[in-house]
């Protein structure tokens, strides 16, 4: 329903949708018509002013051409009457120059009619498409705004479907489960809701989760158990999520009345010993509670890691958990990674360094012997040159041996001997 207030008597009066659609087409329409009648009029305006401009500004130019054309004749003849005629020849031909002039000016006269019959055939011409052209526009505009409104009466009416349609659905299942909590005893209610969630999980199961495992605790060793266990792995076998789930109902006429807080203590036990991540009670208790009836409760102040879903919420809160531990073993997959190559890059950088230092060592040790291979060689360069210059020397000696040698004779050996002078002399 909407509310409108009178103009005239100022008070407030409600009507339905379609009667206030009704109201809202008729001004709408009315508006429309009113500003389709104002554009009309301004452009009727803005012809007719265009029209009389055109046609001022045409006998204007007329009125000035007639003007100029009259001053002429009106010089002529006064110069014709202020001379002396002369001769029958000049006046003939003044005359003529005159009736000429006068030819010529018709002429003029008709062109400009010409032009100005044409300038106002352009001028409706115009007229007649700026027109046209205004009523397409105001036709487009008129369809435009009529099919949106079309659209919007439609998304309209789409909505308001899809709502009364899933208001229906809940009511239909809040009647249902009602229906059956009724004909069922206190303990079949509690096994039907675990069935009901086993079901549901199994409906999607091969499609949402085809690793996972999902399976009743029967596992009461450590003296209690949860109701089920969930647990997904990833492509090389690893488990990246693990949950322990609690199911619990009662019949509306139970005389003692169970609140959700009173199995927080065991389902957080019960995580613990099964090693599971999360705790999660799927729970019909305190129907009339508002915390429990609006979605997905997190009770992690309470107990770490656990949550109070309603039935509906069974599926949806494996698909966030198991979403969000799925992202973040990715990222810790990624994370490894990044450490093993930075790992390896360090180990690189180390063996690099370590062979650095090798060949450091390696090189000085071959420096080292390589200068003092060089010293050896400058000693034995001189002691080579030594030899060099000792046998140099050697044959000096021998050269200056061999000329003693050939300048002996006989005569100087015998020089100081007169025996052996003799002897030689005899022989």
């Amino acid at each position: 329903m909407s509310e409108i207030i009178c103009p005239h008597c100022h008070k407030a009066f409600t009507v339905d949708e379609s009667g206030y659609a009704a109201i809202v087409q008729q001004i709408r329409n009315h508006e429309f018509d009113k500003e389709i009648h104002s554009r009309l009029e301004a452009l009727e305006a803005e012809k007719k002013n265009a029209v009389d401009l055109a046609r001022t500004q045409t006998a204007s130019s007329f009125k000035d051409d007639i003007s100029k054309k009259d001053l002429l004749i009106s010089d002529l003849r006064s110069k014709l009457e202020a001379k002396d005629q002369q001769t029958i020849i000049a006046v003939s031909e003044a005359v003529k120059k005159v009736t000429d002039q006068s030819v010529e000016k018709d002429l003029v006269i008709q062109d400009l009619k010409n032009r100005l019959e044409l300038k106002d055939k352009e001028m409706q011409i115009a007229i007649q498409d700026a027109v046209s052209e205004k009523n397409t526009q105001l036709t487009d505009l008129k369809n435009r705004l009529d099919n949106n409104e079309t659209q919007h009466k439609l998304e309209l009416k789409t909505v308001a479907e899809g709502y009364e349609t899933r208001l229906k659905l809940q009511e239909d299942e809040v009647e249902r489960l009602k229906d059956f909590k009724l004909s069922q005893s206190t303990k079949a209610i509690g096994e039907s809701l675990e069935i009901y969630c086993h079901n549901e999980f199994d409906r999607i199961r091969s499609v949402a989760f085809p690793r996972a495992y999902f399976e009743k605790d029967n596992d009461a060793s450590s003296g209690s158990k949860g109701d089920f266990v969930f647990r997904d792995y990833s492509e090389d076998g690893t488990e990246f999520i693990s949950i322990m789930f609690e199911m619990k109902n009662e019949a509306d006429d139970t005389a003692v009345k169970h609140k959700n807080e009173d199995f927080f203590k065991k389902l957080d036990k019960d995580r613990n010993e099964k090693n599971c991540e999360y705790a999660v009670l799927v729970s019909m208790l305190e129907a009339d509670n508002p915390l429990y009836n609006d979605g997905i409760v997190d009770v992690s102040h309470r107990y770490p890691k656990m949550y109070v879903i309603r039935p509906q919420f069974f599926i949806p809160v494996i698909s966030f958990l198991r979403n969000a531990a799925q992202n973040s073993y990715t990222y810790r997959k990624e994370l490894e990674i990044i450490k093993a190559q930075n790992y390896d890059i360090t180990h690189f950088e180390e063996n690099l360094n370590d062979f650095k230092k090798d060949f450091d060592r390696n090189y000085r040790l071959a420096s080292d012997k390589f200068l003092t291979a060089v010293e050896q060689i400058d000693d034995t360069i001189k002691k080579l040159e030594a030899i060099k210059k000792n046998l140099l020397g050697s044959e000096n000696n021998l050269r200056i041996a061999n000329e003693k040698a050939d300048k002996l004779t006989v005569k100087k050996l015998t020089k100081d001997n007169p025996t052996m002078t003799a002897m030689f002399e005899n022989l």
